[in-house]
């Protein structure tokens, strides 16, 4: 039986007179994503329209899930909020502060032993505010909500990016910060502008060497890192639902890597195959009684230039087998010649070093079994891998499965490690070097959604580049980045030329999901004598002050840094060995904007000091200005804030003093992650107004006294020589969010508002 199934049965119950009610108003068919938007109103059934991409809508998710590293931060927000319980139902998934390193049972029993304080943090607030709890070991979080929580036509939110990942059985699944979270789970509404949406038809159907993992290889070629942002991607066509669940699970996870606000699908058989393997019969029958309503109407996929406001068509049948990198998930090449001609062009080493599989992306038991027939075939044909192997299975109950029927051995007699059920190598948990900064120049291929410099190994000169577990695979086998498994020979043992044939595996296992322990502790019905406490000299853990409210007057602003290029969350606020100190807003300040290069010298963490002159490191040099109380700005390029939801990369600065943030574009979780913590996040009306900024420059705001919707802010740069320059910056506040301004945070306005 599901989980919260009378919570799902409410869903359709209201589903029918929404939609419905929705199409009234519209006057139109309707796609899945809107079915599900108007159908998940704060105010329940649609009294009026909404207009993509200019709308801000109140919306009532259905549920929230939490990954340990970002559930610290919202769940000490969450404590101040003054509630009993959580209005929703809510879990928390221990899988970010786990290292790889050794082997799971090694490993796991490291992070019990490094990070307890923090596990058992975690575990009492649960246990105290009436939310379900994923022990360490027990999975990947978005692996563990796809197998238990995920149901067609829901809402969720999650405080990872790639909650989106839910998608893949038919959701609205959206990552947030946790200051969003901590709105729902507090009771209110959670706002989000009315998204855009692109429809991408998938015609012909996969085979051979390709898999769900190169459509969404393919999209971000098309689209690019942020050709997706404010908007919902919904898959459709008999190339879609020809597809697994889980393989569309993978498309949607990447879909952050896109920028879009969420991806989704139409229920399908595939969806109630998937429902019926892992115990949720009675989803699958409820979702079949009002089936017509969690997709799209029929006239949407047959004309849907006329619905979508971007259509995309991939014919799957003519598609490649795809490897995206290095350093962003959108540079795509295909395998084989085009990889050999690109890789001598720009440097990039064609021998590979290791092959990783797993992440929430790809740790499905289907992608494990495809992986394994590679990794048979190369025992049988008397090939040895040539790169070091790494699995890391999705969940306890993929790994269970995955072992009793002989998967997990047959990568073993590749001499694979298999790594503990969580994020591992892909969040930047891999001891791969003693020194990371100093390590050669070299390439790993993996299945992950990311490939940022220094994203997996703390090393700038890895190359890592995306693709699917087959490929991953069959790369690992050969060694070398440019092989083509579909044309190139292999040497094995006995000198023999010999090719890998394709792939085969299995959708679901053949004699059902098994698991003995699936590590959930279900909270206590009444937590209030649950006692939660946070040692005051703990470096892990640090309860929150408020935020004071930056006010109406900014005058005399110093540029703290100018962002050169890329400037991800990883570069704002790195994961990695920095994942300790995410309950700890002091502690994990010291990494604030350490990856981010400087324009004037092309530098990392290297900043100069208007008090002194002197340059010095970024965390440092901004908190000389907090203790001088001299506030000051941050300048970044396009799509500022990419990757990851965490909210660390706006509290950081908030809490070191920085008052705005002013770039060429954001990414959508980031900006709103910006207005959360009371600060301004701004965007040039002139893009290349970027470039009168100079490294002295101090900025005053000439009529933040008159902030208000719509308007923009006109700010004063005053450069060293005393010569002045007048900035425009737009901003996309509303009513609410500028009230989240001027009481400092979103949080401080729930507590004021429940203290009322």
């Amino acid at each position: 039986m599901a989980f919260d199934i009378e919570m799902i049965k409410k869903v359709y119950e209201n589903v029918v007179e929404r939609v419905d009610a929705a199409k009234s108003l519209t006057g139109k068919h309707l796609t899945l994503a809107e079915k599900i938007l108007y159908s998940h109103l704060w105010d329940g059934t649609p009294a009026k329209t909404f207009t993509r991409g200019a709308d801000y809508v109140d919306f009532a998710p259905d549920r929230i899930a939490c990954q340990d590293a970002t559930a610290q931060m919202a769940l000490l927000q969450f404590m101040q909020a003054g509630k009993e319980k959580v209005a929703v139902p809510t879990t928390v998934h221990c899988d970010h502060l786990i290292q790889a390193k050794v082997g799971a049972s090694q490993d796991l029993q490291s992070a019990l032993n490094t990070s307890n304080e923090v596990f058992n943090f975690l575990e009492s607030v649960s246990n105290k505010y009436g939310i379900g709890f994923w022990k360490p070991g027990a999975g990947i979080i978005h692996q563990v909500v796809l197998e238990n929580y995920a149901f067609p036509g829901g809402m969720m939110i999650g405080t990872d990016s790639h909650t989106v990942n839910a998608g893949g059985l038919g959701m609205v699944a959206i990552g947030v910060g946790g200051a969003d979270a901590v709105d729902v789970m507090a009771g209110m509404p959670w706002e989000l502008k009315f998204p855009k949406l692109i429809g991408v038809k998938l015609t012909g159907k996969l085979s051979g060497w390709t898999a769900p993992k190169d459509v969404i290889l393919k999209v971000a070629e098309i689209l690019t890192v942020k050709g997706g942002t404010g908007a919902i991607v919904e898959y459709f066509g008999p190339g879609a639902t020809a597809m697994s669940c889980t393989g569309k699970g993978t498309i949607c996870n990447m879909g952050a890597e896109i920028g879009a606000t969420t991806s989704t699908f139409g229920y399908d058989a595939s969806m109630e195959r998937y429902l019926r393997a892992t115990d949720r019969a009675d989803v699958a029958d409820a979702a079949n009684a009002v089936k017509d309503y969690l997709t799209a109407d029929p006239e949407v996929y047959a004309n849907p230039e006329q619905y979508f406001d971007q259509v995309i068509e991939i014919n799957l049948s003519e598609l490649n087998p795809l490897l995206n990198g290095p350093f962003t998930p959108d540079l795509s090449t295909s395998a084989g010649k085009e990889m050999t001609e690109k890789a001598n062009a720009n440097d990039w080493p064609l021998q590979v070093e290791w092959g990783l599989i797993g992440s929430c992306t790809n740790s499905s038991y289907e992608d494990l079994s495809r992986a394994s027939s590679i990794a048979q075939q190369a025992l049988d044909k008397g090939l040895a891998a040539k790169a070091e192997f790494g699995i890391n299975p999705g969940s306890e109950k993929v790994r269970y499965t995955a072992d009793r029927d002989g998967i997990l051995n047959v990568f073993e007699k590749l001499d694979a490690k298999i790594f503990t059920n969580a994020c591992g190598p892909c969040i930047g948990q891999w001891a791969r070097y003693e020194d990371p900064k100093n390590a050669p120049k070299n390439s790993i291929i993996h299945s992950f959604n990311r490939n940022f410099a220094k994203r997996a190994d703390g090393n700038p000169n890895t190359h890592a580049f995306v693709a699917s577990p087959e490929l991953v695979a069959a790369i690992t086998i050969a060694g070398r980045l440019d092989f083509n498994p579909m044309t190139d020979t292999l040497v094995n043992n006995n000198g023999e030329e010999v090719m890998l044939d394709e792939p085969t595996g299995w959708e679901l296992p053949p004699n059902g999901f098994e698991v003995k322990d699936d590590g959930y502790l279900a909270p206590e019905a009444d937590g209030s004598g649950v006692v939660v406490t946070v040692d005051p000299s703990s470096e892990r853990l640090e309860l929150l002050t408020p935020f004071t409210p930056i006010g109406s007057e900014i005058k005399g602003a110093k540029l703290l840094i100018k962002a050169h290029g890329k400037c991800t969350t990883d570069h704002i606020s790195m994961a990695g060995p920095w994942l300790r100190y995410r309950g700890h807003l002091d502690n994990i300040s010291n990494n604030c904007l350490i990856g981010a290069v400087n324009a004037y010298n092309m530098k990392t963490n290297f900043v100069k000091s208007q008090i002194d002159g002197e340059y010095d490191a970024v965390p440092k040099t901004q908190r000389a200005y907090k203790a001088a109380g001299i506030k000051s700005i941050v300048v970044g390029d396009h799509n500022y804030g990419e990757g990851s939801s965490r909210e660390h990369a706006a509290m950081e600065p908030r809490h070191l003093g920085v008052v705005a943030v002013l770039v060429k574009s954001f990414a959508r979780i980031h900006e709103t992650n910006l207005k959360k913590q009371g600060m301004l996040g701004l965007t040039f009306v002139n893009e290349s107004d970027y470039d009168l900024i100079q490294e002295d420059d101090t900025f005053n705001f000439l009529d933040l006294d008159a902030f208000a919707p719509g308007k923009p802010l006109t700010i004063e740069a005053v450069h060293a020589d005393g010569s002045k320059d007048i900035i425009m910056a737009n901003h996309t506040y509303n009513a609410g969010q500028i009230e989240w301004y001027n009481e400092g945070s979103a949080l401080n306005l729930i507590k004021k508002q429940n203290n009322a």
